[in-house]
């Protein structure tokens, strides 16, 4: 028997190749049953011609999934897929499982009662001194969440003499309704899938279960924390609607900058003005550190940049090793005016040192001139 000419090609239907998998087919089916769902079209004609795109799409799927139908519908088209085909309802294979898939992305794979949704997590910007994130501290928040009401205890209702079964789906929280051999079921609209109905609400969340509050929570924070580090506190988010378990808070960290210390990892470094000549004759010099300040002796002949370190002054490791090191970076200070003294002493000093270049002598450029010859 040949088929109808209005009959189309099931590849076609779900818009796959021949060569599709099944995992590629039942991805195709998932996404073409959700759009061409009958509960998610309005008015007649729409509605009517969802169930009709539907019913299409489900054949087609359902003589796909199945290795054998589909080898007999590759070879021989509709007439041999129809060939010792009938209805197998959803529990016997793939296309059920499929099915049921869908029925959960439409209504949260529950058939009745309210679903227990999981809090929100909440995030807490906290800024730190340089200080407070090298050492740590103890710090107290206050957050604002949604708790669940404690004079309810989460039912929303005053007592439990308020809570009533619901006279349409009596409980089930479901309605099922018959759509040709699908059998379909949607939230009650009465009760909005609880399955009860709250003759009269809690005087304190007015039926919302929840409350809004603010809750000072004590946070430690760990010494040697970073900008753009997070701490989490599993279960002290938002509370859960449906007694729902809470979600997590999460602490993410920000330092105000130092006017004097940076940091290199677990380094603290600063920079050290030192004026020429205790660089070039040595000498002590005193340096701060976040503890307060302390003394540090330079060599003879000290260079500009020279970096001298202090072992154990730096920032505790997170991991529970060694502290970091104090860096000084020495900078040395050339003086921009002098005296006419000072020049002179200068001068000799250079003499002294053959540091001058002679203008009647062979100076510098005199001997680069003759590097070059």
């Amino acid at each position: 028997m040949v088929p109808p000419v209005s009959k189309r090609d099931y590849y076609d239907i779900l818009g796959v190749e021949k060569t599709s998998s099944d995992e590629e087919l039942k991805k195709a089916y998932r996404k073409m049953a959700r759009q061409h769902h009958p509960d998610l079209h309005h008015g007649d004609t729409q509605k009517k011609d969802a169930e009709a795109k539907f019913k299409e799409i489900n054949e087609a799927y359902e003589t796909l999934s199945d290795q054998e139908k589909r080898k007999r519908y590759d070879m021989f088209g509709h007439a041999g897929a129809q060939q010792g085909q009938g209805f197998d309802g959803f529990g016997g294979g793939g296309f059920g499982d499929v099915f049921n898939d869908i029925f959960e992305d439409f209504f949260g794979g529950q058939r009745g009662g309210q679903r227990a949704e999981r809090g929100n997590d909440l995030q807490y910007n906290l800024e730190l001194s340089f200080e407070e994130a090298v050492y740590g501290k103890e710090a107290k928040l206050k957050i604002p969440r949604w708790e669940t009401c404690g004079d309810c205890k989460g039912t929303g209702a005053k007592s439990a003499a308020s809570i009533k079964t619901c006279p349409s789906c009596k409980g089930a929280g479901q309605l099922r309704f018959q759509q040709g051999f699908f059998s379909v079921s949607r939230p009650c609209g009465q009760c909005e899938g609880a399955g009860q109905i709250i003759t009269e609400p809690c005087g304190t969340c007015q039926g919302r279960q929840r409350v809004y509050r603010e809750r000072t929570i004590a946070v430690h924070i760990p010494a040697g924390i970073e900008t753009g580090m997070r701490l989490r506190l599993t279960n002290e988010g938002e509370h859960g609607a449906n007694s729902g378990p809470p979600g997590d808070l999460y602490v993410a960290i920000t330092v105000k900058p130092h006017p004097v210390f940076q940091r290199k990892g677990t380094d603290i470094s600063c920079d050290v003005p030192v004026n020429f000549i205790t660089a070039t004759l040595g000498g002590k010099i005193e340096v701060p550190t976040l503890k307060g300040n302390t003394v540090i002796k330079l060599s003879a002949g000290t260079q500009h940049d020279k970096v001298m370190r202090l072992k154990g002054l730096g920032v505790p490791s997170l991991k529970g090793g060694q502290p970091g090191d104090q860096l000084y970076v020495i900078k040395v200070q050339i003086p921009t005016k002098l005296t006419t003294r000072q020049k002179e002493l200068l001068t000799e000093f250079a003499k002294e040192s053959g540091m001058v270049m002679e203008a009647d002598g062979d100076g510098f450029f005199d001997k680069m001139k003759t590097f070059f010859e």
